[in-house]
């Protein structure tokens, strides 16, 4: 009875068989790619976390040849002789497998930068024991500026892990002004959310019902000198319904956006009107003028980069963002997405997603000019999303250093507006970083 007993108890508590480790790699460069999944003929899905490690612990395939599709978005293996795409595989407890992919996007995938689980199917396998999460689940579509010597960082609605509501009034979090001291993956992005680690909060709470977005955020100085975060901001009914706009500013004392003025209320008219919204960069005109330009991705509307102007709707002027096209001379229409100067191009550039492209809001274009005004030279397709959405993209061209051709940007990944696609576990919904190399040669028609 005794035997019995035990055998019982060393059965119900046995440990689980060691996975087996996939390590993911670019097949040129060797780097770890995130982002990448094996799709067993069983329809079970894998997908490589930020060190590009996935780990195989289905019991039904170990020391089995198995076989893998891969989908990696922008990131292959080459066709077999039906035309399928993937890898045969034996996975075994404990041994680590290779599986190199070839990148057919000109930019190169470093990682996600928010969300939950950047590194699980590592530490699944035994790796990455220190690193520790976020409290936050999912992160839409990012504004950032620097004060203070702190780089603030807000997103739009944020998902938590108690509750399918999670904050829909901005999430905000700080780094210092340079968080990375490296740009090839993996990616360990770190942010302390405000007002504490581990109890971020809303920070954009505007009057009235529906959630608040804020854009165009960026500095100006007022006329004593001192310098203020400031954006607009909208409050949102229906999923996508504008209802109220106007100016907020950045209160230092409170941690959180605050009113400045309203603009516009629904009823007024049928839409808002040209605000300092998008994505905000600052430019001096050649007559040594200091301005705010703001676009999403081209310029829509400048003002001088004083607060007295931002604030001042009479001292707005509208700017009319010319039409783009590729190098067949066709029409690339632009969805969202930003513009800033790169010292080592010595020109502006943008980068931004297409309305409906081959792939919803999902491909990613780049495009150049001597002046953020214009004329823009021939756009250039740099990123593919297999049927999924990678919408208001944002640049950060002040991360990388002036000597540095690398151009980093970032976008939000959801399965919102693509074809009922299976949505990808962890990924989505959250931020996930590239990187252009502006020396790669597919670029050089961009400076037509």
């Amino acid at each position: 009875m005794r035997a019995t007993l035990l055998l019982l108890f060393f059965s119900c508590t046995s440990v689980a068989a060691e996975p087996c480790r996939v390590k993911v790699i670019d097949k040129d460069n060797k780097w770890p790619v995130p982002l990448v999944e094996l799709r067993t003929t069983g329809e079970q899905r894998f997908v490589s976390d930020n060190a590009g490690v996935i780990a195989l612990d289905a019991p039904d395939l170990m020391g089995r040849e198995s076989w893998f599709t891969v989908v990696g978005h922008g990131y292959e293996v080459p066709k077999d002789g039906f035309g399928y795409r993937g890898v045969k595989l034996t996975p075994v407890a404990g041994k680590t497998l290779t599986v190199e992919v070839t990148r057919v996007n000109v930019a190169k995938r470093i990682g996600r930068l928010t969300g939950g689980g950047l590194f699980a199917e590592s530490q699944k396998c035994g790796d990455e024991a220190g690193w520790k999460d976020s409290p936050i689940i999912g992160c839409d579509s990012v504004q950032t500026a620097v004060l203070g010597g702190k780089r603030f960082w807000f997103w739009g609605d944020t998902t938590l892990p108690g509750y399918p509501l999670g904050i829909f009034d901005m999430l905000g979090a700080t780094t210092p002004p340079l968080p990375f001291t490296t740009f090839e993956p993996p990616l360990r992005p770190k942010f302390d959310y405000l007002p504490a680690a581990d109890k971020p909060r809303a920070v954009a709470k505007m009057p009235g019902s529906g959630p608040t977005w804020v854009f165009g955020v960026t500095t100006v100085p007022n006329a004593l000198g001192a310098t203020t975060l400031v954006g607009s901001y909208t409050k949102i009914e229906n999923h996508l319904t504008v209802r109220r706009a106007g100016l907020c500013w950045w209160n230092s004392q409170t941690g959180r956006f605050e009113e400045w003025k309203e603009i516009w209320t629904k009823g007024d008219s049928s839409k808002p009107p040209p605000m300092p919204d998008g994505n905000a960069v600052a430019w001096t005109d050649p007559g040594g003028k200091a301005w705010r330009l703001f676009g999403n991705p081209l310029p829509h509307l400048k003002c001088a980069a004083t607060f007295e102007a931002w604030q001042d709707p009479k001292q707005w002027e509208r700017l009319t963002p010319e039409k783009l096209k590729d190098a067949d001379g066709k029409a690339v229409v632009p969805h969202t997405g930003g513009i800033a100067f790169h010292p080592w191009r010595g020109r502006w550039v943008a980068v931004f997603s297409q309305k409906f492209g081959t792939s919803a809001f999902g491909e990613i274009w780049y495009a150049e000019a001597d002046s953020p005004l214009g004329p823009w030279g021939t756009a250039v397709k740099v990123l593919t999303h297999d049927n999924y959405t990678f919408y208001n993209t944002r640049l950060h061209a002040d991360l990388t250093p002036k000597g540095s051709p690398v151009l980093l940007f970032e976008g939000t990944y959801t399965a919102e507006f693509a074809k009922s696609p299976p949505i990808t576990p962890r990924y989505n919904y959250n931020q996930i970083l590239y990187r252009l190399d502006l020396d790669d040669p597919r670029l050089e028609k961009a400076k037509r």
